[in-house]
Protein backbone atom coordinates (compact mmCIF):
# COMPACT_ATOMS: atom_id res chain seq x y z
CA UNK A 1 0.00 0.00 0.00
CA UNK A 2 1.33 3.48 -0.90
CA UNK A 3 0.28 6.93 0.28
CA UNK A 4 0.33 8.25 -3.30
CA UNK A 5 -2.32 5.72 -4.37
CA UNK A 6 -4.59 6.74 -1.48
CA UNK A 7 -4.14 10.43 -2.38
CA UNK A 8 -4.98 9.64 -6.00
CA UNK A 9 -8.16 7.77 -5.00
CA UNK A 10 -9.36 10.69 -2.90
CA UNK A 11 -8.37 13.13 -5.66
CA UNK A 12 -10.55 11.15 -8.08
CA UNK A 13 -13.39 11.10 -5.55
CA UNK A 14 -13.25 7.35 -4.96
CA UNK A 15 -14.18 5.88 -1.59
CA UNK A 16 -11.32 4.78 0.67
CA UNK A 17 -11.34 1.52 2.61
CA UNK A 18 -10.83 1.37 6.39
CA UNK A 19 -7.39 -0.16 5.80
CA UNK A 20 -6.33 2.69 3.52
CA UNK A 21 -7.39 5.33 6.06
CA UNK A 22 -5.59 3.39 8.81
CA UNK A 23 -2.42 3.16 6.70
CA UNK A 24 -2.46 6.90 6.01
CA UNK A 25 -3.21 8.20 9.52
CA UNK A 26 -1.08 5.70 11.44
CA UNK A 27 1.78 6.29 9.00
CA UNK A 28 1.52 10.07 9.39
CA UNK A 29 1.42 9.86 13.20
CA UNK A 30 4.49 7.59 13.16
CA UNK A 31 6.36 9.98 10.86
CA UNK A 32 6.50 7.53 7.95
CA UNK A 33 4.29 9.68 5.71
CA UNK A 34 5.66 13.21 5.12
CA UNK A 35 3.80 16.51 5.49
CA UNK A 36 3.70 17.10 1.74
CA UNK A 37 1.76 13.90 1.10
CA UNK A 38 -0.66 14.51 3.97
CA UNK A 39 -1.13 18.09 2.68
CA UNK A 40 -2.11 16.71 -0.73
CA UNK A 41 -4.58 14.33 0.92
CA UNK A 42 -6.15 17.12 3.01
CA UNK A 43 -6.61 19.27 -0.09
CA UNK A 44 -8.26 16.32 -1.88
CA UNK A 45 -10.66 16.00 1.09
CA UNK A 46 -11.29 19.76 0.97
CA UNK A 47 -12.52 19.46 -2.63
CA UNK A 48 -14.14 15.99 -2.54
CA UNK A 49 -15.49 15.59 1.02
CA UNK A 50 -15.67 12.21 2.82
CA UNK A 51 -18.45 9.65 2.95
CA UNK A 52 -20.15 8.97 6.27
CA UNK A 53 -18.17 5.71 6.66
CA UNK A 54 -14.85 7.36 5.77
CA UNK A 55 -15.45 10.22 8.20
CA UNK A 56 -16.36 7.91 11.08
CA UNK A 57 -13.24 5.76 10.54
CA UNK A 58 -11.05 8.88 10.19
CA UNK A 59 -12.46 10.37 13.44
CA UNK A 60 -12.18 7.16 15.46
CA UNK A 61 -8.55 6.72 14.41
CA UNK A 62 -7.88 10.31 15.49
CA UNK A 63 -9.57 9.64 18.83
CA UNK A 64 -7.55 6.45 19.34
CA UNK A 65 -4.25 8.17 18.55
CA UNK A 66 -4.04 9.06 22.25
CA UNK A 67 -5.63 8.45 25.65
CA UNK A 68 -9.39 7.86 25.97
CA UNK A 69 -10.69 8.93 29.38
CA UNK A 70 -13.68 7.36 31.16
CA UNK A 71 -15.09 8.57 34.47
CA UNK A 72 -16.34 5.47 36.27
CA UNK A 73 -15.51 7.25 39.55
CA UNK A 74 -17.96 10.13 38.95
CA UNK A 75 -21.53 9.18 39.81
CA UNK A 76 -23.38 11.89 37.87
CA UNK A 77 -25.07 12.34 34.51
CA UNK A 78 -22.15 13.79 32.55
CA UNK A 79 -22.53 16.57 29.99
CA UNK A 80 -19.79 17.60 27.57
CA UNK A 81 -20.63 21.00 26.13
CA UNK A 82 -18.47 22.39 23.34
CA UNK A 83 -18.60 25.74 21.56
CA UNK A 84 -17.11 26.41 18.14
CA UNK A 85 -16.02 29.78 19.54
CA UNK A 86 -17.21 33.33 19.28
CA UNK A 87 -16.77 36.85 20.59
CA UNK A 88 -17.83 37.26 24.22
CA UNK A 89 -18.58 33.54 24.58
CA UNK A 90 -18.41 32.92 28.33
CA UNK A 91 -21.09 30.21 28.26
CA UNK A 92 -18.93 27.46 29.85
CA UNK A 93 -18.10 29.67 32.85
CA UNK A 94 -21.82 30.25 33.48
CA UNK A 95 -23.17 26.86 32.45
CA UNK A 96 -20.81 24.50 34.33
CA UNK A 97 -21.91 25.50 37.86
CA UNK A 98 -25.58 25.57 36.75
CA UNK A 99 -25.35 21.99 35.47
CA UNK A 100 -23.68 20.93 38.72
CA UNK A 101 -26.33 22.65 40.85
CA UNK A 102 -28.94 20.76 38.80
CA UNK A 103 -27.31 17.47 39.84
CA UNK A 104 -25.31 16.84 36.68
CA UNK A 105 -21.61 16.99 35.92
CA UNK A 106 -19.82 19.00 33.26
CA UNK A 107 -16.63 17.27 32.08
CA UNK A 108 -14.79 18.59 29.08
CA UNK A 109 -11.51 19.57 27.51
CA UNK A 110 -11.17 23.33 27.30
CA UNK A 111 -8.90 25.27 25.00
CA UNK A 112 -6.97 28.50 24.78
CA UNK A 113 -8.18 31.01 22.24
CA UNK A 114 -6.48 31.81 18.95
CA UNK A 115 -7.75 34.89 17.19
CA UNK A 116 -10.42 37.26 18.46
CA UNK A 117 -10.43 36.61 22.20
CA UNK A 118 -9.35 34.10 24.80
CA UNK A 119 -10.73 30.60 25.21
CA UNK A 120 -12.22 29.14 28.40
CA UNK A 121 -8.74 28.43 29.80
CA UNK A 122 -7.68 32.06 29.24
CA UNK A 123 -10.79 33.35 31.01
CA UNK A 124 -10.22 31.21 34.12
CA UNK A 125 -6.49 31.93 34.09
CA UNK A 126 -7.26 35.59 34.70
CA UNK A 127 -7.92 34.39 38.27
CA UNK A 128 -4.71 34.57 40.34
CA UNK A 129 -3.48 31.09 41.30
CA UNK A 130 -6.05 29.28 39.14
CA UNK A 131 -4.68 26.10 37.61
CA UNK A 132 -6.53 23.74 35.28
CA UNK A 133 -6.42 19.99 35.86
CA UNK A 134 -3.72 18.38 33.74
CA UNK A 135 -4.32 14.74 34.73
CA UNK A 136 -7.36 12.49 34.98
CA UNK A 137 -6.85 12.10 38.77
CA UNK A 138 -6.93 15.88 39.33
CA UNK A 139 -9.98 16.20 37.10
CA UNK A 140 -11.89 13.42 38.91
CA UNK A 141 -11.01 14.83 42.36
CA UNK A 142 -12.35 18.32 41.52
CA UNK A 143 -15.36 16.99 39.55
CA UNK A 144 -16.38 14.76 42.47
CA UNK A 145 -16.29 17.74 44.84
CA UNK A 146 -17.87 20.37 42.61
CA UNK A 147 -19.49 18.62 39.61
CA UNK A 148 -17.28 20.75 37.36
CA UNK A 149 -14.46 18.96 35.53
CA UNK A 150 -12.61 21.18 33.09
CA UNK A 151 -9.26 20.04 31.78
CA UNK A 152 -6.73 21.73 29.52
CA UNK A 153 -5.80 19.98 26.29
CA UNK A 154 -3.02 17.45 26.72
CA UNK A 155 -0.55 16.09 24.17
CA UNK A 156 -1.71 12.66 25.29
CA UNK A 157 -5.28 13.26 24.08
CA UNK A 158 -5.85 13.13 20.30
CA UNK A 159 -2.23 14.02 19.38
CA UNK A 160 -3.05 13.37 15.73
CA UNK A 161 -5.52 16.28 15.71
CA UNK A 162 -2.83 18.71 16.86
CA UNK A 163 -0.46 17.47 14.16
CA UNK A 164 -3.12 17.64 11.43
CA UNK A 165 -4.44 21.04 12.52
CA UNK A 166 -0.96 22.59 12.32
CA UNK A 167 -0.78 21.31 8.74
CA UNK A 168 -4.30 22.47 7.84
CA UNK A 169 -3.48 25.91 9.21
CA UNK A 170 -0.70 26.45 6.66
CA UNK A 171 -2.27 24.66 3.67
CA UNK A 172 -5.60 26.56 3.46
CA UNK A 173 -7.61 23.46 4.43
CA UNK A 174 -8.99 24.65 7.78
CA UNK A 175 -12.49 25.50 6.39
CA UNK A 176 -13.31 21.90 5.39
CA UNK A 177 -16.52 20.64 6.99
CA UNK A 178 -15.44 16.96 7.34
CA UNK A 179 -12.05 18.01 8.74
CA UNK A 180 -13.66 20.44 11.21
CA UNK A 181 -16.20 17.78 12.24
CA UNK A 182 -13.52 15.13 12.81
CA UNK A 183 -11.31 17.56 14.73
CA UNK A 184 -14.11 18.53 17.13
CA UNK A 185 -15.63 15.08 17.51
CA UNK A 186 -12.36 13.18 17.99
CA UNK A 187 -11.76 15.28 21.14
CA UNK A 188 -15.37 14.91 22.31
CA UNK A 189 -15.23 11.12 21.89
CA UNK A 190 -11.91 10.93 23.77
CA UNK A 191 -13.64 12.08 26.98
CA UNK A 192 -16.61 9.97 28.14
CA UNK A 193 -19.94 11.71 28.74
CA UNK A 194 -23.63 10.81 28.68
CA UNK A 195 -24.47 13.54 26.18
CA UNK A 196 -22.44 15.86 23.97
CA UNK A 197 -24.05 19.27 23.42
CA UNK A 198 -22.43 21.33 20.68
CA UNK A 199 -22.94 25.09 20.55
CA UNK A 200 -22.24 25.91 16.90
CA UNK A 201 -21.89 29.65 16.42
CA UNK A 202 -23.27 31.20 13.22
CA UNK A 203 -22.64 34.64 11.74
CA UNK A 204 -20.13 37.45 11.39
CA UNK A 205 -18.05 36.59 14.48
CA UNK A 206 -18.12 32.82 13.94
CA UNK A 207 -16.21 30.34 11.83
CA UNK A 208 -19.49 29.31 10.18
CA UNK A 209 -20.69 32.50 8.51
CA UNK A 210 -24.16 31.25 7.47
CA UNK A 211 -26.87 28.89 8.69
CA UNK A 212 -26.55 26.47 5.76
CA UNK A 213 -22.85 25.77 6.46
CA UNK A 214 -23.52 25.49 10.20
CA UNK A 215 -26.30 22.96 9.60
CA UNK A 216 -24.02 20.89 7.33
CA UNK A 217 -21.30 20.84 9.99
CA UNK A 218 -23.84 19.93 12.69
CA UNK A 219 -25.25 17.05 10.66
CA UNK A 220 -21.76 15.61 10.08
CA UNK A 221 -20.97 15.77 13.80
CA UNK A 222 -24.28 14.13 14.69
CA UNK A 223 -23.50 11.37 12.11
CA UNK A 224 -20.14 10.74 13.80
CA UNK A 225 -21.82 10.61 17.21
CA UNK A 226 -24.37 8.04 16.00
CA UNK A 227 -21.60 5.91 14.50
CA UNK A 228 -19.72 6.02 17.81
CA UNK A 229 -22.91 5.27 19.79
CA UNK A 230 -22.89 8.66 21.52
CA UNK A 231 -25.77 11.12 21.98
CA UNK A 232 -25.08 14.43 20.25
CA UNK A 233 -27.33 17.49 20.31
CA UNK A 234 -26.56 20.76 18.52
CA UNK A 235 -27.59 24.32 19.32
CA UNK A 236 -27.05 26.81 16.50
CA UNK A 237 -26.53 30.20 18.13
CA UNK A 238 -26.19 33.70 16.74
CA UNK A 239 -22.81 35.41 16.44
CA UNK A 240 -23.97 38.47 14.48
CA UNK A 241 -23.32 40.47 17.64
CA UNK A 242 -21.05 39.74 20.64
CA UNK A 243 -22.62 37.40 23.21
CA UNK A 244 -23.52 39.38 26.32
CA UNK A 245 -21.72 42.66 26.94
CA UNK A 246 -18.15 41.79 27.95
CA UNK A 247 -15.36 40.86 25.55
CA UNK A 248 -12.01 39.98 27.07
CA UNK A 249 -11.01 37.65 29.88
CA UNK A 250 -11.26 39.10 33.40
CA UNK A 251 -14.29 41.16 32.40
CA UNK A 252 -15.99 38.06 30.97
CA UNK A 253 -15.43 36.30 34.31
CA UNK A 254 -17.21 39.25 35.98
CA UNK A 255 -20.13 39.03 33.54
CA UNK A 256 -20.40 35.28 34.18
CA UNK A 257 -20.47 35.80 37.97
CA UNK A 258 -23.09 38.53 37.60
CA UNK A 259 -25.21 36.11 35.56
CA UNK A 260 -25.15 33.65 38.48
CA UNK A 261 -26.34 36.52 40.71
CA UNK A 262 -29.34 37.01 38.40
CA UNK A 263 -27.97 39.93 36.37
CA UNK A 264 -27.77 38.80 32.78
CA UNK A 265 -27.91 39.88 29.17
CA UNK A 266 -30.94 38.36 27.39
CA UNK A 267 -28.93 36.73 24.59
CA UNK A 268 -26.48 35.05 26.99
CA UNK A 269 -29.41 33.82 29.10
CA UNK A 270 -31.14 32.33 26.04
CA UNK A 271 -28.06 30.30 25.04
CA UNK A 272 -27.24 29.12 28.59
CA UNK A 273 -30.84 28.18 29.43
CA UNK A 274 -31.27 26.32 26.12
CA UNK A 275 -28.17 24.17 26.68
CA UNK A 276 -29.03 23.50 30.35
CA UNK A 277 -32.61 22.60 29.33
CA UNK A 278 -31.36 20.17 26.67
CA UNK A 279 -29.13 18.51 29.29
CA UNK A 280 -32.08 18.12 31.68
CA UNK A 281 -34.19 16.65 28.88
CA UNK A 282 -31.48 14.13 27.93
CA UNK A 283 -31.13 13.17 31.59
CA UNK A 284 -34.88 12.50 31.64
CA UNK A 285 -35.81 15.12 34.24
CA UNK A 286 -38.08 17.08 31.88
CA UNK A 287 -40.07 16.13 28.80
CA UNK A 288 -40.18 19.56 27.18
CA UNK A 289 -37.51 22.27 27.25
CA UNK A 290 -39.95 24.84 28.66
CA UNK A 291 -40.32 22.77 31.86
CA UNK A 292 -36.63 23.25 32.66
CA UNK A 293 -36.73 27.04 33.08
CA UNK A 294 -38.10 26.90 36.63
CA UNK A 295 -35.39 24.45 37.71
CA UNK A 296 -32.63 26.66 36.28
CA UNK A 297 -34.15 29.80 37.84
CA UNK A 298 -34.12 28.06 41.22
CA UNK A 299 -30.37 27.26 41.27
CA UNK A 300 -29.62 30.88 40.34
CA UNK A 301 -32.09 32.44 42.78
CA UNK A 302 -31.02 30.30 45.74
CA UNK A 303 -27.31 30.99 45.07
CA UNK A 304 -26.36 27.31 44.71
CA UNK A 305 -24.84 27.73 41.21
CA UNK A 306 -22.76 30.70 42.37
CA UNK A 307 -21.56 28.72 45.42
CA UNK A 308 -20.39 25.89 43.12
CA UNK A 309 -18.43 28.31 40.93
CA UNK A 310 -16.80 29.71 44.08
CA UNK A 311 -15.88 26.16 45.22
CA UNK A 312 -14.53 25.27 41.76
CA UNK A 313 -12.30 28.36 41.80
CA UNK A 314 -11.00 27.43 45.27
CA UNK A 315 -10.37 23.77 44.36
CA UNK A 316 -8.43 24.98 41.30
CA UNK A 317 -6.10 27.19 43.35
CA UNK A 318 -7.92 30.55 43.17
CA UNK A 319 -9.51 32.68 45.86
CA UNK A 320 -13.19 31.75 46.30
CA UNK A 321 -13.95 35.29 47.58
CA UNK A 322 -13.52 36.49 44.01
CA UNK A 323 -17.28 36.02 43.40
CA UNK A 324 -17.89 38.92 45.80
CA UNK A 325 -14.69 40.90 45.29
CA UNK A 326 -13.77 41.73 41.70
CA UNK A 327 -10.67 43.61 42.91
CA UNK A 328 -9.05 40.16 43.10
CA UNK A 329 -9.04 40.10 39.27
CA UNK A 330 -6.40 41.94 37.21
CA UNK A 331 -7.48 45.49 36.38
CA UNK A 332 -6.55 47.56 33.35
CA UNK A 333 -4.78 50.85 34.05
CA UNK A 334 -6.88 52.95 31.68
CA UNK A 335 -10.42 53.18 30.33
CA UNK A 336 -11.52 54.87 27.09
CA UNK A 337 -15.20 55.68 26.66
CA UNK A 338 -16.62 55.47 23.14
CA UNK A 339 -19.57 57.60 22.02
CA UNK A 340 -21.68 57.14 18.91
CA UNK A 341 -20.96 59.61 16.12
CA UNK A 342 -24.49 59.37 14.73
CA UNK A 343 -27.99 58.27 15.73
CA UNK A 344 -30.21 55.42 14.60
CA UNK A 345 -31.26 51.85 15.27
CA UNK A 346 -28.51 49.25 15.50
CA UNK A 347 -28.97 46.97 12.48
CA UNK A 348 -25.85 44.90 13.05
CA UNK A 349 -22.69 44.79 15.14
CA UNK A 350 -19.79 43.48 13.06
CA UNK A 351 -18.73 40.92 15.61
CA UNK A 352 -15.44 39.96 14.01
CA UNK A 353 -14.39 43.63 14.09
CA UNK A 354 -15.20 43.80 17.82
CA UNK A 355 -13.13 40.64 18.33
CA UNK A 356 -10.20 42.11 16.43
CA UNK A 357 -10.54 45.38 18.34
CA UNK A 358 -10.14 43.36 21.55
CA UNK A 359 -7.28 41.30 20.13
CA UNK A 360 -5.10 44.27 19.13
CA UNK A 361 -5.16 45.64 22.69
CA UNK A 362 -4.04 42.24 24.02
CA UNK A 363 -7.25 40.29 24.82
CA UNK A 364 -6.58 37.65 22.14
CA UNK A 365 -3.78 36.06 20.15
CA UNK A 366 -2.75 36.71 16.57
CA UNK A 367 -0.19 33.88 16.89
CA UNK A 368 -0.11 30.87 19.23
CA UNK A 369 2.97 32.23 21.01
CA UNK A 370 1.33 35.58 21.87
CA UNK A 371 0.80 36.38 25.53
CA UNK A 372 -2.71 37.42 26.55
CA UNK A 373 -3.27 40.42 28.84
CA UNK A 374 -6.10 39.13 31.04
CA UNK A 375 -7.01 42.60 32.33
CA UNK A 376 -7.86 44.23 29.01
CA UNK A 377 -11.09 44.06 27.07
CA UNK A 378 -14.17 45.83 25.80
CA UNK A 379 -17.64 46.32 27.24
CA UNK A 380 -20.51 46.87 24.80
CA UNK A 381 -23.50 48.75 26.22
CA UNK A 382 -25.87 48.51 23.25
CA UNK A 383 -27.28 45.53 21.33
CA UNK A 384 -28.88 44.98 17.92
CA UNK A 385 -32.39 46.48 17.75
CA UNK A 386 -31.72 49.27 20.26
CA UNK A 387 -31.88 52.94 19.34
CA UNK A 388 -28.88 55.13 20.06
CA UNK A 389 -28.53 58.89 20.05
CA UNK A 390 -25.58 60.86 18.73
CA UNK A 391 -22.89 61.19 21.44
CA UNK A 392 -24.44 58.34 23.49
CA UNK A 393 -21.93 56.00 25.14
CA UNK A 394 -21.86 52.66 23.30
CA UNK A 395 -18.71 51.00 24.65
CA UNK A 396 -15.65 51.19 26.87
CA UNK A 397 -12.12 49.93 26.18
CA UNK A 398 -10.04 48.73 29.15
CA UNK A 399 -6.35 48.85 28.22
CA UNK A 400 -2.82 48.87 29.62
CA UNK A 401 -0.85 49.79 26.52
CA UNK A 402 -2.11 52.78 24.53
CA UNK A 403 -0.31 51.78 21.33
CA UNK A 404 -3.35 50.35 19.47
CA UNK A 405 -6.19 51.88 21.46
CA UNK A 406 -7.16 54.53 18.83
CA UNK A 407 -7.29 51.84 16.16
CA UNK A 408 -9.39 49.68 18.49
CA UNK A 409 -11.79 52.59 19.07
CA UNK A 410 -12.20 53.17 15.31
CA UNK A 411 -12.86 49.47 14.74
CA UNK A 412 -15.61 49.53 17.37
CA UNK A 413 -17.25 52.61 15.85
CA UNK A 414 -17.04 50.98 12.41
CA UNK A 415 -18.61 47.79 13.79
CA UNK A 416 -21.91 49.49 14.73
CA UNK A 417 -24.10 49.53 11.61
CA UNK A 418 -27.03 51.96 12.03
CA UNK A 419 -30.25 52.48 10.11
CA UNK A 420 -33.18 54.92 10.37
CA UNK A 421 -35.75 52.10 10.34
CA UNK A 422 -36.72 50.25 13.48
CA UNK A 423 -34.91 46.91 13.82
CA UNK A 424 -36.10 43.72 15.52
CA UNK A 425 -33.95 42.27 18.30
CA UNK A 426 -32.07 39.18 17.18
CA UNK A 427 -32.74 35.67 18.43
CA UNK A 428 -29.75 34.20 20.21
CA UNK A 429 -30.71 30.56 19.53
CA UNK A 430 -31.40 30.01 15.84
CA UNK A 431 -32.11 26.29 15.80
CA UNK A 432 -31.78 23.07 17.79
CA UNK A 433 -30.77 19.90 15.91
Amino acid sequence: MRAVDIIQKKRDNEKLSDKEIEFLLNGYLAGDIPDYQMSAFLMAVYFNDMSQEELLKFTMLMRDSGDVIKFDEINRFLVDKHSTGGVGDKVTVVLSPILSALGMGNVKLSGKGLGHTGGTIDKFESIKGFRFSTTKDELVKIANKTGVGLMGYSDKIVPLDKKLYSLRDVTATVPSIPLIASSIMSKKLAIHSDVIILDVKVGDGAFMKNLELAEKLSERMIEIGKGADRKVRVVLSNMDEPLGHAVGNANEIIEAIEFLKGNYADDLKEVVYTIASLALKEKGEVKELEEAKEKIDKVINDGSALKILSEFIEESGGNKELVNNYDLLPKAKSVMEIFSEKEGYIKKIKTEEIGKAAMIIGAGRAKKEDEIDHAVGINIFKKVGEKIAKNEKIAEIYYNNGENVEESKNMILEAFVLTEEKVEKQKAVLKII
